[in-house]
């Protein structure tokens, strides 16, 4: 185990400066403090009488209404869920942070002290030195943890100028017998078992600070799965909570929260002066039976939550946020060539998309072919004013099927449900369910795409075609959409199979061309509105068809609305 401890800059204002086109706003109910464009905090003030509602605490106020037994007004269900919030947030006595930081810190320590490590390089400034010094040979790592100790005396770590006191810890991890089931990592018990398994727990209410200086963070091999680099070619940084070759991983928290302070990044990022790619937030690869549940994940780096070829993987009650303008790439959760995924009952508010499941790019996907499969989410409600809620691809080389998405509501976003890929790409898209998804103010409703022509270089094959069959849409509804539909196949790339029932799609105003179509096959089963395009038989409710296509490859694509 290493431990490294740096003094951090005017950790006081840590969170960081809102952007200038955004204000803080805190919500009434449950205290969160989120940035939002003034039009929006002005929109939600005069929804609510006034007072600045996150969009959780709107969904409980909605669920409210919904619930009680007599129709009561909007301010009425507001007030009932600003008495229990009150009463949850006060029912506890004062939490010391500094003490469940601490514990957090001895959960991911045990054992550690005393068992042999591999050996580990010098951080390295070049990808030479970095095949030299090998990361990969620490087989286990659960890296670059830092967090902020506000107010302790007697700590061995150094203060800082900002008035608080900012921990860096570094565990690598042996290969050495893995510890008893269900053993937390503790510093005050050394035994000699190794870092197999573990739990960063006890984070309640607390906050864990990413270090702004890319200096400190450790730099680690490109995915192999993405060629040599996504922003730089060669190394990139690592991530602030970063597991490998783990078993039986437990993040959770008491609403506690992990900050990546992305602010520093984003800006850097913008001006192209990063010498290597940003890394997620937190990053588990290679790795099985995972549980992250309970904690707020806010302003990473670059995406958000990356499990990367994992298998048995449940993401609950969890909250992501990220500006929604301004911050790059802030994707909330992105299953990356992962197997037995669980998302749900979680709140994404991010400056990419919501939620991506991905497997690889190009022919560096198609060479590590593993793909993401068995995935359900549920019981989402997510936000992406720049990009989409819920996407596949377009990084999907290694293949996606067997996707379930379920109960999802997205809202105020540019796109609903996003399928995207390209020439290239080679791989699949198949057997994806979309059910009782609800579209509320989105620009477009479902979209796939077929021409997301982004590559890693030039050696990709322009001839490995993907495929994209099987997908079904059902109890699709909505309001304030602009295009409910638009599905974008290609000679080279049809959309094959695809069913709609029962949907119901209120519209921001009546257009022509709404449901716009172009080398897609499927059906229809029974009414929907929007009409749909002429490519798709019509059946009836009990499967009798009632009107057959006469073409596949009607084009009525309009990008301009």
């Amino acid at each position: 185990m290493s431990a490294k401890v740096w003094s951090s800059e005017a950790v006081a204002a840590a969170a960081g400066d809102p952007k200038p086109e955004l204000v803080w706003a805190t919500c009434a109910c449950c205290g969160l403090r989120e940035e939002c464009t003034p039009a929006y905090v002005a929109k939600v003030r005069e929804r609510y009488s006034g007072r600045w509602v996150c969009g959780l605490c709107g969904e409980a106020v909605k669920y409210e209404i919904c619930r009680s037994e007599r129709r009561i007004s909007t301010e009425e269900a507001l007030s009932r869920h600003t008495i229990f919030s009150e009463s949850f947030r006060s029912a506890a006595p004062p939490i010391d942070t500094a003490e469940h930081l601490i514990a957090a810190m001895r959960q991911l320590l045990r054992r550690s002290l005393n068992s042999p490590r591999a050996t580990r390089g010098a951080k390295t400034s070049s990808f030479s030195d970095l095949k030299v010094h090998g990361i990969a040979e620490l087989s286990s790592l659960l890296a670059a943890t830092a967090a902020v100790i506000r107010g302790r005396q007697g700590l061995p770590f150094a203060p800082d100028h900002g008035g608080g006191l900012l921990l860096r810890v570094e565990i690598d991890v042996p290969s050495a017998p893995q510890m008893a089931d269900g053993a937390p990592y503790d510093a005050q018990d050394a035994g000699s078992g190794a870092l197999g398994r573990g739990v960063l727990s006890g984070v309640r209410m607390a906050v864990i600070l990413g270090v702004e200086d890319e200096s400190y963070w450790p730099l680690m091999p490109p995915l192999p799965s993405y060629g040599y680099g996504r922003e730089h070619k060669g190394p990139r940084y690592g991530s602030l909570i970063h597991g490998q070759n783990l078993k039986d991983i437990v993040i959770t928290g008491h609403n506690g929260t992990i900050n990546g302070q992305g602010q520093a990044w984003w800006t850097k990022y913008k001006k192209r002066i990063l010498t290597y790619t940003r890394g997620p937030l937190v990053q588990l690869m290679w790795s099985k039976d995972i549980v992250i549940s309970n904690i707020t994940l806010r302003d990473s780096p670059f995406w958000t939550l990356h499990p990367y070829d994992c298998k048995n993987v449940t993401i609950s009650k969890v909250t992501i946020l990220a500006p929604i303008f301004g911050a790059p790439n802030t994707d909330g959760i992105d299953p990356d060539s992962c197997e037995d995924v669980l998302i749900e009952n979680s709140y994404i508010c991010v400056g990419d998309d919501a939620v991506a499941i991905k497997s690889g790019w190009d022919q560096y996907g198609i060479a590590y072919g593993r793909p993401s499969t068995n995935i359900t989410l549920r019981n989402l409600t997510v936000r992406s004013v720049v990009s989409a809620g819920v996407s596949i691809g377009s990084e999907m080389s290694g293949g996606v099927s067997n996707v379930t998405v379920d109960n999802l509501i997205v809202w105020e976003s540019r796109r609903g449900i996003r399928i995207k890929t390209a020439p290239g790409r080679g791989g699949y898209i198949r057997n994806i369910t979309y059910r009782n998804v609800t579209l509320d103010n989105v620009r477009v409703g479902i979209m796939i795409k077929t021409d997301y022509n982004e590559h890693p270089d030039e050696g990709f094959d322009p001839k490995a075609m993907p495929i994209i069959a099987n997908i079904s849409f059902s109890r699709i509804h909505g309001q304030g959409v602009r295009v409910p539909v638009r599905i974008h196949g290609s000679e080279d790339i049809p959309v094959k199979s695809v069913s709609f029932q029962d949907m119901s799609v209120g519209l921001t105003y009546k257009k022509k061309h709404i449901f716009q179509c172009s080398f897609i096959e499927g059906r229809v089963i029974g009414p929907i509105f929007p009409s749909p395009c002429a490519n798709l038989d019509l059946y009836d409710e009990q499967g009798n068809l009632v009107k057959q296509s006469v073409s596949r490859n009607i084009t009525d694509i309009d990008y301009d609305i």
